[in-house]
């Protein structure tokens, strides 16, 4: 048997505080700590929707914007954390992954529109930074994890350390 460390672990638990897709009763339980601009994570985000139309898993998603590297990333996070205050945070979270390049105030704005949010609520979520307590929550709580960069994946809370290719992916998963 393997031994796994703190940092091969995840160390808060899925909630109903997370974005879920799928039932937390499900037998896999994949957290995805992500970045919208992050291009690895991106292809990440298509290999999950593959294997989810062959497994039934719960995927959680949980914000890791590397603003560094990335400088539109935690408006990006905002922007799906607004959508979510609608009920909608799935349709945003696509978008903003099939957008990565396309992140600036007036896409967003875009987007919005495009998955019919209240566009008044949503300008005001965003300019009131309404949701960056809820982004810099799963920051730490991905730092108490081990987490440094993205994407980082854990398969039933242990960490996913192998290649990015959906076979290895999937074995892992199973």
């Amino acid at each position: 048997m393997s031994q796994t460390s703190d940092g091969d672990r995840l160390l808060i638990p899925v909630s109903e505080h997370d974005h879920t897709q799928g039932g937390m009763n499900a037998s896999v339980i994949l957290v995805e700590y992500g970045d919208y601009q992050c291009l690895s994570c991106g292809e990440v985000n298509r290999m999950i929707q593959e294997i989810q139309q062959q497994i039934q898993l719960c995927l959680v998603f949980r914000h890791f914007p590397r603003t560094h590297l990335h400088p539109q990333a935690q408006k990006a996070a905002q922007a799906a954390e607004a959508a979510a205050a609608q009920n909608k945070f799935w349709q945003m979270h696509n978008l903003l992954f099939a957008n990565q390049s396309a992140l600036d105030n007036g896409h967003l704005l875009e987007y919005a529109n495009q998955i019919q949010l209240d566009i008044d609520q949503f300008l005001q979520d965003m300019t009131d930074h309404v949701h960056a307590e809820r982004v810099t929550q799963d920051i730490q709580s991905g730092r108490q994890s081990g987490v440094s960069s993205t994407p980082a994946l854990f398969v039933n809370e242990i960490r996913y350390r192998d290649a990015w290719d959906i076979e290895r992916l999937l074995t892992a998963i199973l």
